[in-house]
């Protein structure tokens, strides 16, 4: 009887050995982990974020959050905002609540042109410019549009001779085309530096070597 349980014994233990020899053959597929599909497999340690292969997770954001910048032309802030804190309260105000800031932009704005005719020794008043604003429409473009529209539909410019805002390509010297607003007088020409005037409606800084067309960095194949 001894010998029967001990053979049925050792029969028993080879069998679940051949078993999980056989299981092991079968399951033994190496699991190819990515990071793109939706299941939290292999070792990571959320769903396609963390573990060896993929990068790290991200907590879920908490707390409370304050607006730093919504700005489709960020000079405007620089050039007429008189202080950091209107700068600041610019910055953290959504552009359709921006109207308490045209007045002072207005200021801002005939008092570059009260500086420069104080240098020149004669009295310098805000013209209207070539897109026809007065000081205080102007002022409110400046303040309370703060933002590049988009014109699927139409042309995306900066200001082409015509058409205004639309939002900006590579090629537009937004600089120049603001002092131009500014400074260029019905005409665009008022302070150009010719006849006499200061050069106001320039940074003379062009694009250099740059070439719009050609893919980033818009620089030619240098020279062998």
């Amino acid at each position: 009887m001894k010998t029967y349980k001990f053979k049925f014994l050792l029969i028993a233990i080879c069998a679940s050995l051949f078993v999980v020899g056989c299981s092991d053959d079968d399951d033994n597929v190496i699991e190819q982990v990515s990071c793109s599909d939706g299941i939290q497999n292999g070792d990571e340690e959320g769903v396609d974020c963390g573990g060896t292969a993929c990068g790290p997770c991200i907590s879920a954001f908490s707390g409370t959050f304050v607006q730093e910048d919504a700005m489709g032309r960020p000079g405007i802030n620089t050039v007429f905002s008189s202080s950091d804190n209107i700068k600041n309260n610019f910055n953290t105000t959504i552009v359709s609540g921006r109207s308490g800031f045209t007045a002072g932009f207005e200021a801002q704005l005939e008092g570059y042109h009260d500086v420069y005719g104080t240098a020149l020794g004669v009295d310098i008043d805000y013209e209207a410019n070539i897109l026809g604003l007065d000081a205080p429409t102007f002022a409110f473009v400046l303040s309370q549009t703060d933002a590049l529209q988009v014109a699927p539909n139409g042309t995306t410019t900066y200001f082409d001779g015509t058409n205004a805002l639309t939002g900006r390509t590579l090629s537009d010297d937004v600089i120049d085309i603001s002092l131009t607003l500014m400074f260029g007088g019905t005409d665009g020409m008022r302070f150009d530096g010719n006849n006499g005037t200061p050069q106001l409606t320039s940074d003379g800084v062009g694009p250099g070597d740059r070439n719009f067309s050609l893919p980033f960095p818009y620089l030619e194949t240098p020279n062998q």
